[in-house]
């Protein structure tokens, strides 16, 4: 079906944040810290005051504190303040916010506040011992610790055949959205109801969170999420710039105020992601199969722990997943979210995993090379398969999908891979760049209901959703979601979801979505769970509405409604054509004449339901990929990459697709290219587009993406698709480039100096020339 939303963004008619313009808008910047870590002696808002400028600091917004909580045993709850007062922790942090007329003039005011700062010691990396506290509360910066546990781990490490090991290091970088962060916010005095535009991916957690930390009535509280260019998790925190804009629109009552984040901001002080160490040892049988697997992983959480998601959203998910579709019995891993002089980390596409699938498959790897097996032939041995499901990983996550061993075939299959085998061993000792292949295998899981969101202990279960399915007078369909969409199309999803199970045609159905105002709950978009939940909320609603449907025109009718069924917005009596009554005239009699109702219903024609899968649904997928390496630079260019994935029943291909691509893109910028580096002072050397490489059109292969249908067990049979392409490049491209050079790659990004590094290390540590292709030495 054509998408419903593109008339409006392929015409430049998009609504989205940044286009908002209101009467007596007023716009904001915020002064932010240009060090790291110190404590803030005086900030002098007089000079700005004195030319004109309304500045707002800690103080005069109220004290207002973020605390993201957890009732896990080994948290330490911070707090983040909305503006930083008597410290800063992260170059970047806001110290103060200037309103003016428009946002140049702004930032002309920003410069006349004056703060005086006396610097402490920074800390960068998170695993460097002895470095000086971030937060009073945890002297040690561990924010949170957890250790997974299961089986004899070191006993069956003790006696297996081979042991690896291997200290991995991962490379920090973030979503950057094509619009950046940005809020309006409007306070209405009349009725203290304020209402916020903002580019947020969880509208309603933001209703509630504004509304509890400003002492508002929730039911005051309107939070619009209009066109979004793009979230990927970045958009799925509430800032303190977003409280701070709330607060100020209170103090400006009937005053728009306006802030929208340039990329500058955005590098600095948004959500980061991904830095990570990973120290495992993996004991393997003598044929490959996976015995037990110890690993202690530390995440840089930066200076905060993010609101609602908390210090331990990439931990924890790091330990639960990091065994990812292999079967294991014995596994022990300890995580912990480490503070440090950074921006915080918080949720982006594929949370951890990009970095815990490139450690596993990097220990297969590193084993198959040892044991004399294929990459290939690990995989299949220790795979989870469809007569294992259910299965519960060692974390006690249950795995729903079991197709892992059909993903991959299908994907070394569109790959070529045996062409391509053949043309790295024709190219050994030719003097051309060599080639190498690299896998992933990856279980991503999806729609997260309330049991398999239990893990955090956050304050709410992320588990459900609502939908109203609403059938007008006329006989048109509008439906309120409780979805959000940042670019997945799910005005269409939606659309067809409701039509299909209502029985009315595509294009008499509209869909509301992004307006606390206009739908029930719905927690928004992260972890893949849009379709699953969301979906399944429209698919029971629009059901509970064709329900109400088919009794009143069965009472109209005179017949039993068994006996009706609804195609194209005609409802028929089965066997009897000529009998019908179309949609338009039964709501007509529901609104309009309700003298002709039946006996015991009642006007109107609307259902809301609630939708939630309590457990989620895995989606398996794999990735094959060829690469060619330049030995002289370094450089790596992609020859041939496949994905295939289990979406399960795919509502829109043309849509499942693209979110594939996509992710893959974006994953695949994370292992060749992004990459956010402090220096010691903590101050970002890559804080602009000009330094923080990302990948163009250019860069990106041309992507042959398969797919394996297997429904899962909800109403639609969908598996969300949304991160699952994110979580194989990193292992792909790494392996990839191991077996094109022989070498190991133990840190990311996989820029030209670091495969460069590592050749000539691998040389060097050999005592023998530089490597052939296909990983031989030349003697």
């Amino acid at each position: 079906m054509p998408r419903k939303e593109d008339r409006r963004l392929v015409t430049g008619r998009g609504r989205f944040v940044g286009d908002l313009q209101l009467p007596r808008m007023r716009h904001v910047a915020f002064v932010r810290s240009p060090v790291a870590h110190a404590r803030i002696v005086s900030l002098d808002a007089g000079p700005a005051r004195e030319a004109g400028y309304r500045v707002f600091t800690q103080a005069d917004l109220g004290g207002i504190v973020l605390r993201a909580q957890s009732a896990l045993p080994s948290y330490v709850e911070t707090g983040q303040p909305a503006l930083a007062e008597g410290k800063v922790r992260f170059a970047g942090e806001p110290v103060a916010a200037v309103v003016a007329a428009d946002r140049y003039r702004a930032e002309d005011g920003a410069e006349l506040v004056d703060v005086d700062y006396a610097t402490l010691p920074p800390v960068t990396v998170a695993w460097d011992a002895g470095a000086a506290a971030v937060h009073d509360e945890a002297p040690d910066n561990v924010l949170l610790e957890r250790t997974f546990d299961a089986g004899d781990v070191d006993g069956v490490l003790a006696g297996a055949h081979l042991t690896v090991e291997r200290e991995l290091v991962t490379n920090r970088h973030a979503g950057n959205p094509m619009e950046c962060r940005a809020g309006v916010a409007l306070f209405d005095p009349a009725d203290r109801r304020l209402t916020f535009w903002s580019g947020t991916q969880v509208p309603h957690l933001v209703r509630n969170m504004i509304a509890e930390l400003l002492g508002l009535s929730e039911g005051n509280v309107r939070v619009v999420a209009p066109d979004v260019g793009g979230g990927f998790g970045v958009k799925a925190v509430l800032y303190p710039e977003d409280v701070a804009l709330c607060a100020i629109a209170l103090q400006l009552p009937g005053t728009p105020v306006k802030w929208v984040e340039d990329r500058v901001e955005h590098l600095a002080a948004a959500t980061h992601a991904r830095d990570h160490r990973y120290l495992l040892t993996a004991g393997f049988a003598a044929d490959g199969t996976l015995l037990a697997l110890r690993a202690d992983v530390t995440c840089n959480v930066g200076a905060y722990s993010v609101y609602p998601w908390t210090a331990g959203i990439e931990p924890l998910m790091a330990g639960g997943l990091l065994t990812g579709p292999y079967k294991l019995e014995h596994y022990r891993a300890t995580v912990r979210g480490v503070a440090t002089n950074t921006a915080p980390s918080g949720p982006y596409r594929g949370v951890a995993r990009p970095a815990s699938v490139f450690a596993m498959e990097t220990l297969l790897d590193d084993a198959a090379a040892r044991l004399g097996m294929t990459g290939v032939d690990i995989r299949r041995r220790n795979v989870i398969r469809p007569e294992d499901i259910p299965y519960r990983m060692p974390s006690r996550l249950v795995d729903d999908s079991g197709h892992y061993d059909e993903c991959l075939t299908k994907a070394l299959d569109a790959v070529g891979y045996d062409e391509l085998r053949a043309e790295q061993q024709r190219r050994r000792g030719t003097g051309e760049s060599p080639i190498g292949i690299g896998f992933a295998c990856y279980n991503e899981l999806t729609g997260l209901g309330r049991a398999a969101s239990a893990g955090p202990r956050m304050p709410f279960r992320t588990g459900h959703d609502a939908c109203t399915v609403r059938v007008n007078p006329d006989g048109r369909v509008t439906v309120f979601s409780g979805v959000t969409s940042q670019g997945q199309g799910l005005e269409t999803t939606v659309a067809q979801i409701v039509a299909d199970a209502l029985g009315v045609r595509y294009d008499d159905v509209d869909v509301r979505i992004g307006d606390t105002d206009a739908s029930l709950w719905g927690f928004g978009a992260f972890s893949s769970r849009q379709a699953v939940i969301g979906g399944g909320a429209a698919h029971r609603s629009a059901l509970a509405a064709r329900s109400k449907v088919l009794r009143l025109a069965a009472g109209l009718l005179e017949v039993d409604p068994a006996d009706l069924q609804i195609e194209d917005g005609v409802v028929a009596v089965v066997g009897s054509p000529d009998t019908t009554i179309g949609l338009p005239e039964v709501a007509r009699v529901a609104y309009l004449e309700s003298n002709r109702l039946p006996d015991g219903i009642e006007p109107g024609l609307e259902a809301t339901e609630f939708y939630d899968p309590v457990r989620g649904a895995f989606a398996a997928g794999a990735q094959v990929a060829a690469v060619e390496v330049d030995r002289t630079t370094g450089a790596v260019r992609i020859l041939r990459y496949a994905c295939v994935e289990d979406a399960g029943r795919a509502m829109h291909p043309q849509i499942v697709d693209g979110q594939i691509a996509g992710s893959i893109a974006q994953g695949i910028g994370g292992a060749l290219y992004e990459h956010l580096v402090y220096d010691a002072d903590g101050n970002l050397s890559t804080g602009t587009l000009l330094d923080y490489l990302m990948p163009t059109s250019a860069e990106i292969p041309e992507l042959t993406i398969g797919h394996v249908a297997r429904p899962a067990a909800n109403p639609l049979g969908v598996r969300g698709v949304g991160e699952g392409g994110t979580l194989g490049p990193n292992a792909v491209l790494a392996g990839a480039v191991s077996d094109a050079l022989g070498v190991r790659i133990d840190e990311l990004p996989l820029s030209p100096s670091v495969v460069w590094t590592a050749a000539r290390r691998a040389a060097e540590d050999a005592g023998k020339t530089p490597v052939e292709p296909g990983g031989r030495h030349s003697d």
